[in-house]
């Protein structure tokens, strides 16, 4: 975990790609109760507008939350995190599925060891959270 002191504003963490396949969203489903068949039907996804079964929007901000969370190495160091949606994650039928590429900068250093980081996440061209802030606690 890095210490307040150590981090300075505008540093970037590591960033990484995560894959999103079609079984990652049944999983997703069974864990979190949510079955609207937009993320498992093609057809009914398709029947509401949208290109193609789509991920669950907390998957999709689970996944990049983890940019934070691999970077102090405790969950718990989170204060808040907080996203807005901006386009879907679609999910094609393949082996591959659909890749968030994930990124963070810290924009602030607050009181009591605490950093605000702004986070991005983007799928093929598509920017899928904005405004996408977490502000963590690090040691001093």
């Amino acid at each position: 975990m890095p210490t307040w002191d150590e981090v300075s504003v505008g540093e970037s963490l590591p960033g990484f790609a995560a894959r999103v396949r079609r079984v990652d969203l049944v999983m997703y489903a069974g864990a979190s109760g949510d079955f609207n068949p937009i993320h498992w039907n093609e057809r009914v996804a398709k029947s509401v507008g949208l290109p193609d079964v789509i991920g669950h929007g907390m998957l999709t901000m689970a996944i990049a939350g983890r940019i934070v969370t691999e970077w102090t190495g405790d969950p718990g160091a989170i204060e808040s995190y907080e996203v807005r949606f901006s386009r879907p994650v679609v999910v094609p039928d393949d082996d591959r599925g659909a890749e968030i590429r994930v990124g963070a900068t810290v924009v602030d250093k607050l009181e009591d060891g605490r950093v605000v980081v702004d986070i991005t996440a983007v799928c093929g061209d598509d920017e899928v959270l904005t405004s996408a802030r977490a502000v963590a606690l690090l040691r001093v």
